[in-house]
């Protein structure tokens, strides 16, 4: 993704994070568009972890725009906290949510992983489209921030 369409889509969901603020959307709502973010997030995710793993070749353009388009992802996280993070929208309030309560109890903590997330997708994006051995190098971190934040706030699977 090349960098004004990131640009495009975090200033759209910035734009959307003040709207939410004006608005503030249902939990559900919430809860849905959460649940959609995070699942763009892993589909960018998915090329690049195949791609470390050598489940399918590398390619340095595709596997710059998946870093692109993640890192804009990331950042349009902590952007977007009013639309994704509303209260009422955790596991113990809607069924098929797995954000946890403690993401509202710790929202210190929260952010500081969110930081952390963002600081990783960007090493991503400086590695990505190098080449094989440097994707791989920034997979580590990246998998650290994702899952370090998800060990705390986000429900297992059932």
């Amino acid at each position: 993704m090349s960098r004004p369409i990131r640009l495009a889509l975090a200033a759209g969901l910035t734009a959307l994070a003040g709207l939410a603020s004006a608005q503030a959307f249902e939990p559900q709502k919430a809860h849905e568009l959460r649940e959609s973010h995070m699942k763009l997030m892993g589909a960018h995710l998915g090329v690049l972890g195949a791609m470390a793993k050598g489940e399918t070749d590398y390619d340095a353009a595709t596997a710059g725009a998946a870093a692109g388009a993640l890192a804009g992802l990331a950042d349009a996280v902590g952007a977007a906290g009013d639309v994704y993070w509303v209260e009422g929208s955790s596991s113990e309030q809607i069924a098929d949510s797995r954000a946890l309560p403690a993401i509202w109890e710790k929202m210190g903590e929260f952010e500081e992983h969110q930081a952390s997330l963002v600081e990783a997708t960007s090493a991503m994006q400086d590695a990505a489209g190098t080449d094989l051995a440097a994707l791989q190098g920034a997979m580590g971190g990246l998998g650290g921030a994702c899952g370090d934040c998800h060990k705390a706030f986000r429900k297992p699977e059932e």
